[in-house]
């Protein structure tokens, strides 16, 4: 990834942002594979060597387009597990509706997938989120809240989000509550007590 401008040349930081933000909607309508200098070039109205000063390769490209993707914050703690992570989920999905990054999640599972855009995506997206969801049952858990002591909150995790991708398979749209009554049949199985 580029970090300077090549032979002391100032770097332009509206074109910097130009470029990104083309990079991830070619990224979100095309795939990774649909990524290239050309595509990106054209939408961000630039040219290829604009590009080619900034990075070695398309993959790259697609790494910083990556990062942005997952560069969508997170909602602030409110005291209440349960509501936390209704908030959680409700921000998963709004960034991949925004995004449209649900084609995006499953071209990482292409073994065409170059490994190190999976390993961007691994880090930057899933593994922060899957951290984050971890966080607010564990603490639910420490306080007493969720009283399932055998409940395996590993695999209570990837039901939060795994269900969203399911719904996507299948050609269906989750229903707009889908962060609420998910968050809520997450913290019934472990235990917890949801209206």
């Amino acid at each position: 990834m580029s970090s300077g401008g090549v032979g002391g040349r100032p770097r332009d930081d509206a074109l910097d942002e130009a470029i990104i933000e083309a990079a991830v909607e070619v990224l979100t309508a095309d795939g990774v594979d649909g990524v290239s200098f050309a595509k990106v070039a054209a939408r961000a109205q630039t040219t290829r060597p604009a590009l080619y000063r900034r990075y070695a390769s398309p993959t790259e490209l697609v790494i910083d387009a990556v990062h942005r993707v997952a560069d969508q914050g997170r909602p602030d703690p409110s005291g209440d597990h349960l509501i936390d992570l209704e908030a959680e989920l409700r921000a998963f999905r709004d960034g991949v509706e925004q995004a449209r990054t649900t084609g995006l999640a499953g071209s990482m599972m292409l073994g065409s997938t170059e490994p190190t855009v999976v390993e961007a995506y691994r880090t930057a997206v899933v593994q922060p989120r899957r951290r984050r969801l971890r966080e607010i049952l564990d603490a639910a858990r420490a306080c007493g809240s969720l009283t399932a002591a055998p409940a395996d909150l590993d695999v209570a995790v990837t039901m939060c989000t795994g269900s969203f991708y399911a719904y996507a398979l299948a050609g269906e749209a989750p229903a707009r509550d889908w962060p609420r009554t998910t968050a809520r049949l997450v913290w019934r199985a472990c235990g917890g007590d949801a209206a």
